[in-house]
C-alpha cells in the first residue's frame, strides 16, 4: 500500500478508490510465483504436490506466519524488531518450566505470553520514551532474551508432560480445521481488516510514512509505536506456544533462525523497511513462500545448509524490486 505524504497529510488519510486487483497486485505476484515454484518442484518430485506435503507445509509455516504478522506491524511504523526469535525461544522454555513446576497448561501458557508482553513493553518503552534506535533496542533484547532462554533451564531441552497440550496446535475449535490453521486465518483476517478499515490501523501507516506529519494531525505517534512492539512480541510468544504444543518439547535455540525468516517474509510480502507500506496478506504469503522454498530444497535433496542462502537471496531480490518500483513511480510524477 502506498502512503506517500501529500503536503503535511499522509496519503494514507486521503480517500482513494482502488481496484482490488491493483490494491493487491504485489500479493498476487507473490502467489503466482509461489504456484510456479510448487509446480516446478512437483515436476521434479511428484510428492511435492501431495495433500500430505501441503499439510506439512501449512504446519511448518504456521508459527512463522504468526511471527511475521507481528513484525509487519512494527515494520509498517518504520521500526524493526530483531528480538522475536529469542522471544519465541524464551516463551517455550518458560512455559515448559512452569509446567514442570506443577502449573496447569493454561497458567503456564499465560506465563509464556507474559514473556512477550514484558519484552514487547520494554522494546516499546525504550524506543518511544528513551528515544533509542529500534535496531539497537531490539538487538539488545534479542541477546538478553536469547541468553535467558539458556539460563532458565541451564540450556537443556524441556519436555511437556501434559500430553493434552498438543490440542492447542492440533485440536479443532472448528470441526475439520486444525487449530494452527484457524489461528492463522483468524489473525490474518483481523489484522488485515484492522490495517485497512480501522482508524488506529491507518495510524500505523501514517507514522511509518511521516512521524512528524502524523504528530501534526494529532495521531498519538509514541502510543502507536509502543503498541506495535507489544503486539509483535506477543505474536512471537503465540508462535512459540504453537510450536511447543506441536512437538511437546521446548528448545532454547528453537527460534534462532526465525527472526531473519520473519523479516524476510514481511519484505517479500511487499512491506518496505522504510515504513508506511505492507499488508497482512503479503506477510502471510511471504511466510508461505519461504516455507515452500525450504520444503522444495529438502524434497529435491539439496543440502539444507543452502536454506540460509536462499532466504537471504530472496530478501535481497525483494528489496531490489521494491527500490526499483519506487524509483519508477517517482520518475512518473
Amino acid at each position: 500500500m502506498n502512503t506517500e505524504v501529500q503536503g503535511d497529510v499522509p496519503a494514507t488519510f486521503v480517500p482513494q478508490r482502488e481496484n482490488p486487483l491493483a490494491l493487491y497486485r504485489t500479493e498476487l505476484a507473490i502467489a503466482t510465483a509461489m504456484v510456479v515454484i510448487v509446480l516446478g518442484v512437483g515436476w521434479l518430485v511428484p510428492q511435492a504436490l501431495s495433500w500430505g506435503n501441503a499439510a506439512n507445509v501449512a504446519q511448518a509455516a504456521a508459527p512463522l506466519i504468526l511471527m511475521s504478522l507481528g513484525v509487519l506491524l512494527v515494520v509498517i511504523t518504520g521500526g524493526i524488531d530483531l528480538s522475536v526469535g529469542s522471544v519465541f525461544s524464551l516463551t517455550g522454555m518458560v512455559t515448559a518450566l512452569a509446567m514442570a513446576q506443577g502449573l496447569d497448561s493454561v497458567t503456564a501458557s499465560a506465563c509464556g505470553l507474559g514473556v512477550g508482553l514484558a519484552i514487547g513493553a520494554l522494546n516499546g518503552a525504550l524506543v518511544t520514551l528513551a528515544g533509542l534506535a529500534p535496531f539497537v533496542v531490539t538487538l539488545s533484547t534479542y541477546a538478553v532474551a536469547g541468553s535467558l532462554a539458556f539460563i532458565v533451564t541451564n540450556g537443556r531441552s524441556m519436555p511437556i508432560n501434559d500430553t493434552d497440550y498438543w490440542l492447542l496446535n492440533g485440536g479443532s475449535l472448528i470441526p475439520g480445521l486444525p487449530n494452527f490453521l484457524t489461528f492463522c486465518l483468524v489473525l490474518l483476517i483481523v489484522i488485515e481488516l484492522f490495517l485497512r478499515k480501522v482508524v488506529a490501523g491507518r495510524w500505523l501507516y501514517a507514522v511509518g510514512s511521516s512521524a512528524s506529519a502524523a504528530r501534526l494531525l494529532g495521531i498519538p505517534v509514541k502510543r502507536t509505536q509502543f503498541l506495535a512492539y507489544v503486539a509483535s512480541s506477543l505474536l512471537a510468544s503465540c508462535a512459540g506456544l504453537l510450536t511447543v504444543s506441536y512437538i511437546l518439547n521446548a528448545e532454547s535455540t528453537a527460534g534462532a533462525s526465525l527472526m531473519l525468516q520473519a523479516i524476510a517474509a514481511v519484505v517479500i510480502g511487499g512491506a518496505s523497511l522504510a515504513g508506511g507500506t505492507g499488508s497482512a496478506v503479503g506477510a502471510v504469503l511471504g511466510a508461505l513462500m519461504i516455507t515452500v522454498i525450504q520444503n522444495g530444497v529438502n524434497l529435491i535433496g539439496i543440502n539444507s545448509f543452502w536454506q540460509g542462502s536462499v532466504t537471504g537471496t530472496a530478501i535481497l531480490i525483494a528489496v531490489l524490486i521494491d527500490r526499483f518500483s519506487k524509483s519508477r513511480n517517482a520518475s512518473r510524477r
